[in-house]
């Protein structure tokens, strides 16, 4: 069992100097304080090695000073990614019909949107469909047309569809 009370101990006295010192290390007060505590968070599970250590604040410093370390490795790979790749392409809003298409698909049973989905978003088949939800053929043929059925309904409600689906023909 560990030592609830010497650990409480220890991180009041220690926490201020181990944040300052986080901070000095990384430059970054929000970064500072998720590597201090995640290096207080290490030391809790080994409580009873980091207690019997010579220099128990010691040892929280080096966790910290590793973390970080292994912070700018991590950041340096994904700089280098970028550099490689470019800038990620800005993700344009989603225009007004996208957005009636997503209401109208939450109003539908699940299974309904999966179909949907699964069919027109991933072209699958009406048989991979049935055999991917573990269902018969028919009911996912039900699921599509009872599917195409309520968008219709609802877009048709919003008056941003003329009531026919444009899919993929494979019905």
């Amino acid at each position: 069992m560990r030592d609830t009370h010497s650990f409480d101990e220890f991180y009041r006295s220690t926490s201020v100097r181990l944040m300052r010192y986080g901070y000095a290390v990384v430059g970054d007060l929000g970064d500072a304080q998720d590597l201090v505590q995640e290096a207080y968070t290490r030391a809790w599970q080994r409580w009873r090695t980091v207690a019997a250590h010579p220099s128990p604040e010691g040892w929280v410093r080096l966790t910290v000073t590793r973390l970080a370390t292994d912070r700018w490795r991590r950041l340096g790979r994904w700089r280098t990614a970028l550099l490689r790749t470019g800038p990620p392409e800005t993700v344009r809003p989603p225009n007004e019909d996208t957005v009636l298409v997503v209401e109208a698909l939450r109003r539908l049973p699940v299974a309904q949107r999966q179909a949907l989905a699964l069919h027109y978003l991933f072209d699958l088949p009406i048989a991979e469909i049935a055999t991917e939800t573990g269902v018969a053929v028919g009911t996912v043929k039900s699921w599509l047309s009872r599917g195409r059925a309520g968008l219709a309904e609802v877009l048709a409600g919003s008056g941003a569809a003329n009531g026919t689906w444009e899919g993929n023909g494979d019905d």
